[in-house]
């Protein structure tokens, strides 16, 4: 195995998910340790000191273990959980994937916009379309993914989206190939889990309509 935690082969070692009982890659899973007070705290990174206890990237496992406090099996003593502990992981997801397009917008490896997207579509140059999930459906059909479904991230709201870009809103995105495209995609696929946005089926659900892409002053 690696210094970075994957097998030498390229594999992600698996880990057990607490909820649901089933193994998997580390990268589907969303990592907690107990805090110096005996309370739970996300590991995002998967860095911080401590056993780790793993749960699925998904809303029903982690709403489960949250009920049920299968951390506190999983330790062997009582841990406390903070009320809002789902909402934590979420936001810390969702900040990790548009602080990661913003790293690739600076590498010049993303751009958003109508124009633009389509300008890289239509050139090869997209290897990902990001869609806000918030956006009309009929603005969001105007562009189809580059590789199909699996080439689809629809998992940010269009404010979390133009965060990205350094806008107020953005309906549209797309990432070129490369290193930081596949972290974005590994962590939105996290996210997506946690969200349960229906990417495949291109219909997205959650947060009101939004309108076009507008910058900030």
């Amino acid at each position: 195995m690696t210094r970075g935690g994957r097998d030498k082969d390229g594999t992600d070692p698996e880990r057990k998910c607490i909820a649901t009982g089933e193994s998997q890659p580390k990268g589907g899973l969303i990592r907690f340790v107990a805090g110096p007070d005996g309370q739970v705290v996300p590991d995002l990174l998967g860095k911080l000191p401590g056993r780790g206890f793993y749960v699925a990237a998904d809303k029903a496992a982690l709403d489960k273990a949250v009920a049920k406090n299968l951390f506190s099996r999983a330790a062997r003593t009582q841990l406390t959980i903070a009320p809002d502990l789902v909402a934590l992981v979420d936001a810390g997801l969702a900040r990790r994937v548009v602080d990661l397009i913003a790293m690739a917008r600076k590498a010049g490896q993303a751009v958003a916009g109508l124009e633009k997207v389509k300008d890289w579509l239509e050139k090869d140059q997209a290897e990902v379309l990001i869609q806000a999930f918030d956006g009309s459906e009929r603005e969001r059909g105007r562009l189809r993914p580059p590789r199909g479904p699996d080439s689809l991230i629809g998992c940010l709201s269009a404010q979390e989206l133009g965060l990205a870009f350094g806008r107020e809103r953005a309906i549209h995105g797309a990432l070129a190939a490369g290193g930081l495209e596949r972290r974005v995609v590994e962590e939105a696929a996290r996210l997506a889990g946690l969200r349960k946005v229906a990417q495949a089926s291109g219909k997205q659900f959650g947060g009101r309509t939004a309108g076009k892409d507008t910058k900030t002053a």
